[in-house]
């Protein structure tokens, strides 16, 4: 039988041989919490398991997969907060994607700790470069391993049975005995080794892959280099040539043979239909492709509200994770509520809440160190500033001295500037957005008088209309430390009175935050003078105070309207947030995305709503086959359910354009269900669409299960065969999920 160990790469490895041999660590939850678990990569190489010194707890384990980043030293919270100095080299911490804690650990010497990191950073990165054909099989072999109870290396009918519901695929008796039988060539009434690989290909077996591949496999049942390239040009409608052809043999073919005749094979062909060349995003849109010259405010920029907090707006923990999760998400604008703390130390947290303190200092600190670890376009730090003029002074002083240099504490150039600078000219730079006590032209010249008190910060001035409380605080005007006024430069937070106001009186760099209800109303009853608004400044949209549960809202008709600062609750998985990292995903994920040109035009006459003729209207008919599905998760995972999988697919855009329509649901197949399913959509603006893939698990008397989704934007699709990778709640990807599909886009 192959043990079939599942990193090829690292047979032999002293790195994995250690973790596979494990070791005592101290786990650190409090000051005083601190107790020893023995910790162990188990043989399928892919899931640590620890246990507790006591004989009556569980063991646990958690996957290799699920680690966002193993970090040395005393870098997260709770390490900083709970051990001293001395044993910064014998810490380390291990971060999680999605909502699971930290684990933060301790070694009995920096060595140790080290060769930890050294060690899992290894494993995660083999994983990570697995391409999907291994990573099928890893799982599928994982399975199997599991499924042999007796540890035998055999299989029984009974544990194929188990294994089969596992990978989520409800056979019924009679198949899954037909299989069996199929494979037990010895006829012992078990599999093992080769018959175990036989089963492995009958059941990893894709019918419409056979289809596709026969119809273009002409050269004696291979495809030459000539009918991939008829392949490439008839079904994926691609601009390829006879190179392009023979880069992707050599690329993907596996079989050497094959490859030294120039021939592609069904497991090569298959192998580059799960490649970026074959996904459904357009592989030449996954790096900075747009012109990134183009003035700050023509961008979409990835907006994060209340960046602090990890769960609700009311009593939940505030931490500086928060800002490293939503920077690494490609976050470009982080919020910093500040306050008052003891002992002359601002801190941030939800004011008037339960919600839980952070420092100040320790939240930019983070921020610096996660900023540009995603992209290098500019991070912009947007206060919402209820401090003492004392401590907005330590404030400022803390900005300096911690970004440095990367911080933009005046206009670039010599002269006072008449429009935003580019996303490329301020690379690697922090944007202060914040009250300013005077206009920018005071960097150029005599100091003018105080113009602006500082009053309410923004949120409160928003809301004071409707809400009695802000009323009180209203007596509460705010002093401005000159020395924090001073650091905004592009970003002046003013009060919005109206569009023509704003025309006649306000500097480009001067702008206004919007609650999201304000802002739906004005992008519903006068989207085009949003628009024109937006060609010459920012605007920034927030969620309404209600949503204590920090829910989201849709930022579709904001962005439709020119809003580029549309701040969402990143720590809250939903299909708002789903949306967001789909305008996101393209251009590098540098969360900037370049506005079309019809809404960077002073003259556009363009209006969402009404939908009168113009350069934005390019009528496309999207024709989709929803094809089939591939290894779709369990989502309950009570041992008796298996998806009843169905796929939705939805058109996000101009109001024209929004729709859905979804296929029938197939029972109990979450392994390989097929639909062969035909839609067809009218798309008016394309350069506004996303295209949103949702897999649900049907239920019939609660609501459906979200399974998986995967959101694009209309222009980065590529047409043909495509595989559609998922991505779960959180937004990670989901290891062997996948939908495959045909497009094809025509000019109507």
């Amino acid at each position: 039988n192959k043990n079939h160990l599942p990193l090829p790469c690292m047979e032999g490895d002293t790195d994995l041989q250690f973790l596979l041999v494990g070791g005592d660590l101290l786990k650190v939850r409090s000051s005083s919490w601190k107790k020893t678990r023995f910790y162990k990569l188990q043989e399928d190489c892919q899931t640590m398991w620890h246990e507790s010194k006591k004989t009556f707890k569980f063991n646990q384990t958690f996957s290799i997969k699920d680690i966002s980043v193993v970090r040395a030293g005393r870098q997260s919270e709770g390490l900083r907060k709970n051990t001293e100095e001395p044993v910064e080299g014998r810490c380390f911490s291990i971060i999680f994607k999605g909502r699971r804690k930290n684990l933060d650990l301790m070694a009995s010497s920096e060595e140790e700790a080290k060769q930890w990191v050294t060690s899992l950073e290894k494993i995660m990165s083999n994983m990570e470069n697995l391409n999907s054909q291994q990573k099928t099989e890893h799982w599928i072999f994982n399975c199997l391993r599991k499924a042999d109870k007796n540890r035998d290396n055999k299989l029984s009918l009974k544990e194929l049975k188990d294994f089969l519901h596992q990978i989520n695929i409800e056979v019924d008796d009679q198949y899954a005995e037909k299989l069996f039988q199929e494979c037990d060539q010895s006829k012992c009434g078990h599999l093992a080794g080769d018959e175990i690989e036989h089963f492995y290909s009958l059941l990893t077996h894709r019918q419409e892959i056979d289809t596709i591949y026969g119809e273009y496999a002409k050269t004696t049942g291979f495809m030459s280099a000539e009918n991939l390239l008829e392949f490439l040009i008839k079904e994926q409608r691609e601009e390829a040539t006879l190179a392009d052809a023979h880069r992707l043999i050599n690329k993907y073919e596996l079989d050497d043979k094959a490859k030294e005749k120039q021939l592609m094979t069904q497991d090569g062909f298959l192998m580059y239909l799960h490649m970026p060349e074959g996904l459904v995003l357009n592989p030449t849109h996954k790096a900075v492709h747009q012109d990134m010259s183009q003035p700050l405010n023509h961008y979409f920029i990835s907006s994060s509200h209340n960046t602090y907090l990890m769960e609700d707006q009311l009593k939940g923990p505030s931490s500086t994770e928060a800002y490293a999760r939503a920077l690494i998400k490609g976050c470009r604008c982080v919020e910093l509520d500040c306050w008052d703390g003891s002992d002359g130390e601002p801190v941030i947290y939800h004011g008037y809440t339960l919600t839980s303190k952070i420092l100040f200092k320790d939240t930019i600190k983070a921020i610096k160190e996660y900023a540009f670890k995603t992209s290098d376009y500019p991070v912009i730090l947007s206060l919402e500033n209820h401090c003492s003029v004392e401590q907005q002074r330590v404030m400022a002083q803390h900005m300096s001295s911690i970004l440095g240099s990367a911080l933009l504490t005046s206009p670039l150039g010599d002269q006072m500037p008449t429009d935003f600078p580019s996303p490329e000219e301020l690379k690697g730079r922090f944007l202060v957005k914040g009250k300013r006590l005077t206009k920018l032209e005071a960097c150029f010249g005599p100091e003018e008088t105080a113009g602006d008190d500082g009053s309410l910060t923004e949120e409160e001035e928003d809301d004071k209309e409707e809400e009695e409380e802000e009323k009180k605080k209203e007596g509460k005007k705010l002093k401005l430390a000159k020395e924090l006024s001073d650091m905004v430069i592009y970003c002046k937070s003013v009060h919005f009175n109206g569009f023509q106001d704003a025309k006649d009186n306000l500097g480009f760099y001067e702008m206004s935050s919007f609650k999201e209800r304000k802002a739906m109303a004005l992008a519903e009853e006068s989207a085009n003078s949003y628009i024109h608004h937006n060609v010459d400044k920012l605007s920034r949209i927030y969620p309404a105070g209600t949503r204590t549960d920090s829910s989201n809202y849709n930022p579709v008709p904001l962005w439709n309207a020119g809003c580029q600062i549309v701040s969402l609750n990143f720590q809250t998985s939903c299909n708002d947030m789903d949306v967001n990292q789909g305008r996101f995903l393209t251009n590098g994920k540098t969360g900037y995305v370049l506005k079309p040109a019809y809404m960077r035009d002073l003259g556009s006459e363009f209006d969402p709503i009404t939908l009168t003729a113009g350069p934005w209207l390019q009528h496309k008919t999207l024709h989709l086959m929803i094809v089939s599905a591939q290894q779709l998760p369990k989502v309950n995972q009570k041992k008796t359910s298996i998806v009843d999988a169905l796929v939705k697919v939805e058109i996000h855009g101009v109001p024209a354009d929004t729709a859905d329509k979804e296929t029938p649901y197939i029972e109990n197949n979450g392994f390989n269900p097929m639909w062969n399913e035909n839609f067809k959509f009218d798309v008016y603006v394309p350069e506004l669409a996303l295209v949103r893939f949702v897999v649900e698990d049907h239920d019939s008397v609660t609501d459906n299960d979200f399974v998986g989704q995967f959101t694009v934007p209309f222009t980065s699709l590529q047409m043909g065969y495509r595989h559609v990778p998922l991505l779960n709640k959180e937004g990670d990807p989901l290891p062997s999920a996948g939908l495959f599909v045909h497009i094809m886009i025509m000019d109507a």
